[in-house]
């Protein structure tokens, strides 16, 4: 890393840039942006905690199980599309006798519906009656019934009169009654009256438990879908006006905490959006099932979460590794899109949701700008500042590792910790440590409070230049990045600097070891080239890059690389390794097609 690196980099024409007339950044889109995060933010308080367990215990007692009692409905009201196609191969696994998730099996024989000991998103997936879903799309109706029905029997038996975790939780109650009203044909055929009785008792039950827990969900995401559940239960049981004016005004609360003004997700996690737009899609589906105008709060934040999903698609429209999702397929994103019936291009600029996109030619710019999700938001939030991913055609060419938040029988959870540190992602990392700190409960700590963006989009290239302070009170060290994109998408330039900090000036006087970090795609073959200056990149189509250095010589090392359905796949990494001093100190660097 060279000292005192230039805050300019040259625009390809070799030219230094000028600054832009006011005309020009209006019209170019040029911004400058400051992103806080609310560093004091430690997620819930014991306090809260000690309230929401009580709160929790109080389900058990019979003063709730009373409430929960009332009037049998003899049927639904209507019968939803679901919007949304199941997983074939998981569907299968159900017909043949197992559970199927994330690589991890369990034989219907030895569940036990009360308590499952599974993984917990597994739990989830079973108690949310999401393999439903699956095992309808991977069996005809006939084959289905059967299977359906027992798995419904069980679960009944050992869930159906006792309130308890997780089976019970708003969020978990509200999608099964989305899922077992949207596949009812498969769940309420049967000419047993007491076994349909049973469960329309139960949904009613279900029902009228969201109406005094949706509030109370954990996070802003489990209030959003209880508040779902409230309202879809308003449309499809008998006497539900009073249930719906009360379900869409908590609906819209919980829209206004989940949702920026931009759309993105406060937890700022793609998984987290995508599900936030199929749990919108199915809701709405609702409404046209019962022929009613979904209101006009439902439609807008639809159109408002998709453009903010699709910025982080790439060129092939797979799903970026950001803030624990894994690359997820471009047919699951589409079919989400799809189910949404909203059409928008991506967002180029989400400023609060918080990444930057750069579409040039066939290659795909993709930068997180902004601090991590504060602490009560995130669940497998990712120290990822400042880090990029860069695609051309279908190739993922610098990517970040991804996959924290897909923990299953390849991802378990001390690997998943792993991936969500800094070192996991393609940026800097000062002396093995992570821009944001993780805490040992799982809980982001201190570290990146701000960050600062200014972006200058001009006829030949897209210039991003951003910075932030993770490393300040630490080290007393400002990380910069510029990032220079070429119009056609075939080159880009980048600058890396350690800028010292002038609040806090930093005592130690040895030398501070950093570490630049390019983690490659898959199915990229790398050498080094130019006696370690270079590496040499051939990717899947044929096309030839070439990465260089203008300082410090680039190491290869082994990485890892997690898809949309939590697979590691072995991929190599490229480090620049250097030390700078109090003064700090800048590198460059060039990613250019070579044929």
């Amino acid at each position: 890393m060279t000292t005192g690196g230039s805050d300019r980099l040259d625009l390809g024409d070799g030219h230094p840039e000028e600054p832009a007339t006011h005309d020009e950044n209006a019209a170019a889109g040029e911004g400058r942006s400051l992103t806080l995060r609310h560093d004091r933010d430690r997620g819930q308080s014991l306090a809260e905690q000690a309230t929401m367990l009580y709160y929790r215990m109080t389900w058990r007692m019979p003063m709730h199980r009373l409430r929960l009692s009332g009037k049998l409905p003899l049927r639904l009201l209507a019968v939803p599309v679901d919007p949304v196609d199941g997983d074939r191969v998981q569907g299968m696994a159900v017909r043949a006798g197992y559970f199927l998730f994330r690589g991890l099996k369990k034989k219907h024989e030895k569940i036990d519906f009360a308590e499952l000991r599974l993984p917990p998103q597994f739990e989830d997936y079973v108690h949310r009656f999401q393999w439903l879903r699956d095992l309808d799309t991977a069996a005809s109706r006939d084959q289905a019934v059967p299977v359906a029905e027992n798995l419904m029997n069980q679960w009944l038996d050992a869930n159906g009169g006792v309130i308890r975790q997780p089976a019970w939780r708003p969020d978990n109650c509200a999608w099964r009654l989305l899922i077992w009203a949207s596949h009812a044909p498969l769940i309420l055929s049967s000419k047993d009256l007491i076994y349909r009785s049973k469960l329309l008792n139960n949904i009613a039950r279900t029902a009228r438990h969201l109406d005094r827990t949706a509030d109370k969900a954990q996070s802003s995401l489990g209030r959003l879908v209880a508040w779902s559940g409230v309202v879809a239960a308003s449309l499809l049981l008998p006497e539900g006006r009073v249930r719906q004016i009360v379900g869409e005004a908590g609906l819209e609360k919980a829209m206004g905490e989940f949702f920026f003004a931009d759309g993105g997700t406060v937890s700022r996690s793609p998984l987290n959006q995508m599900e936030a737009v199929i749990l919108l899609s199915m809701l709405k589906q609702v409404y046209i099932a019962r022929k009613e105008d979904p209101p006009v709060f439902l439609q807008e934040a639809l159109n408002k979460a998709v453009p903010p999903l699709t910025a982080l698609t790439h060129f092939d429209g797979s799903l970026g590794n950001w803030q624990g999702s894994g690359a997820t397929s471009a047919e699951q994103v589409a079919q989400v899109v799809e189910a949404s019936g909203v059409r928008a291009r991506p967002l180029r600029q989400a400023r609060e949701w918080g990444y930057q996109r750069v579409s040039s030619g066939r290659s795909v710019l993709i930068l997180d700008a902004a601090p991590p999700p504060i602490a009560r938001m995130a669940v497998a939030g990712c120290a990822s500042t400042l880090a990029f991913e860069f695609s051309h055609g279908d190739c993922r060419i610098i990517s970040n590792c991804g996959g924290a938040g897909l923990v299953g029988a390849t991802i378990p959870a001390a690997l998943a910790r792993g991936l969500r540190t800094t070192a996991a992602h393609s940026t800097l990392c000062i002396a093995d440590s992570n821009s944001t700190s993780i805490l040992a409960d799982g809980k982001l700590g201190r570290g990146v409070s701000e960050v600062e963006l200014f972006r200058r989009d001009v006829e030949n290239a897209t210039r991003l230049e951003a910075s932030h302070d993770g490393y300040a009170r630490r080290f007393g060290l400002i990380h910069k990045r510029l990032l220079l994109s070429r119009s056609d998408g075939l080159e880009l330039r980048g600058e890396d600097m350690l800028i010292p900090d002038g609040k806090k000036r930093r005592r130690r006087k040895d030398d501070i070891a950093y570490a630049l970090r390019f983690h490659l795609g898959p199915d990229i073959e790398s050498d080094l080239v130019s006696e370690g200056k270079g590496v040499l990149l051939r990717l899947k189509d044929g096309n030839l890059w070439q990465f260089r250095s203008t300082s410090g010589e680039i190491q290869l090392e082994e990485s890892l690389w997690v898809d949309g359905m939590g697979i590691g796949h072995e991929v190599r990494q490229m480090v620049i390794s250097g030390a700078v001093g109090r003064g700090g100190g800048a590198t460059g660097w060039l990613l250019k097609h070579m044929g």
